[in-house]
């Protein structure tokens, strides 16, 4: 297992002064080698921040990340240059430091490259930052990921502005490439692109993946990419992971009634089709140990109109519902079998 992250918690001021919001409140996860692990929910889950919090670019309030069984250091700057070790294990034989493992490409394109820098400035910085390649050969490295990416090497010389997002996103993976990682986490890489382009993205990371065995985070929306990238999916909802499944079992047989309501909400080109569920609405303020609850069918079902009692007062544990599929509700076995795809017709 390359990536397992326990009990992560992060919370930010309200506004007004009330309580504090947990944008990730108690998410486990883990990642194997070579696999695409897709984070799916709403805007404003939680899904970048949990990115960030595996990356170490925000401080956790709570939980811990290990890489390769090892202990990832939380807050202090120094940390981040190194991973501690239990007294069994030692880093002689592996000298690679955990920045150097774990990267990331954002979703904007534009706003994480410095515009004031040449393309070739910014893929031979964390070659200079870890020191991978000697100075002299720094410009024939940057070259050949260039490629690897499927632009000239002539962008060297050129400027962000001047290229589209498209070969701005593959410069910002071609960067993410330089320091030879085990994990990228991918923050929503193709919403911001057109969807012949995205189409290009995704098949490049792919073609990456399968040359290079990296292991993805691969955070989105949109659950058609998702269901192309990624060999298992974790659905998140108001900072808690409340769906883990295979691919093929979560979006045939959701065993959450939040994952069958996102999937009921995708578009579909039929002009025949008639959509029962209704897409998902913003959060209800309501109160109840189930935060899906105020919004949930299937608990409108159950409680006959009302809320079921073990909603409203017990918060539901992500526990296995049949073989590899969890799911944090208490009537998920209430769940039909029947996918969501079918159900709407």
């Amino acid at each position: 297992m390359l990536l397992q992250a326990h009990h992560l918690v992060k919370q930010f001021p309200a506004r007004g002064g009330g309580p504090p919001v947990r944008a990730v409140d108690d998410v486990s996860l883990h990642i194997e080698r070579g696999e695409t692990l897709g984070l799916v929910g709403e805007s404003g889950c939680g899904k970048s921040t949990l990115g960030r919090l595996i990356l170490q670019l925000l401080p956790r309030d709570g939980g811990e990340v290990l890489l390769d069984g090892r202990l990832i250091g939380g807050e202090k700057r120094g940390f981040l240059r190194r991973i501690h070790a239990p007294e069994a294990q030692t880093l002689e034989s592996d000298p690679k430091n955990f920045r150097s493992r774990v990267q990331i490409v954002f979703q904007d394109p534009f706003r994480s490259l410095n515009p004031r820098r040449t393309v070739g400035q910014a893929i031979a910085e964390p070659l200079q930052i870890h020191n991978l390649v000697a100075p002299g050969k720094r410009r024939e490295r940057v070259a050949q990921l260039l490629t690897e990416v499927g632009l000239d090497s002539g962008a060297m010389e050129r400027y962000p502005h001047q290229f589209s997002g498209g070969q701005r996103q593959r410069i910002g993976i071609a960067r993410a490439l330089a320091v030879e990682p085990q994990l990228i986490i991918l923050d929503e890489p193709v919403s911001a692109l057109d969807v012949s382009v995205q189409a290009q993205i995704v098949q490049l990371l792919q073609n990456l993946q399968r040359e290079h065995g990296l292991s993805y985070l691969f955070i989105s929306h949109n659950l058609a990419v998702v269901r192309h990238m990624a060999q298992r999916v974790a659905v998140m909802y108001r900072g808690k992971i409340v769906e883990t499944a295979p691919v093929g079992a979560l979006y045939k047989t959701p065993r959450h009634p939040y994952t069958r309501a996102l999937l009921e909400a995708v578009p579909e080109p039929d002009p025949s089709r008639v959509v029962h569920s209704p897409p998902p609405s913003a959060p209800s303020v309501r109160d109840t140990a189930c935060r899906y609850a105020p919004r949930c069918a299937l608990a409108r079902q159950v409680g006959e109109g009302k809320i079921p009692a073990p909603c409203q007062n017990e918060v539901p544990p992500l526990r296995e519902i049949v073989a590899g599929q969890f799911a944090a509700c208490h009537f998920s076995e209430r769940m039909t079998d029947e996918s969501p795809e079918t159900k709407a017709r």
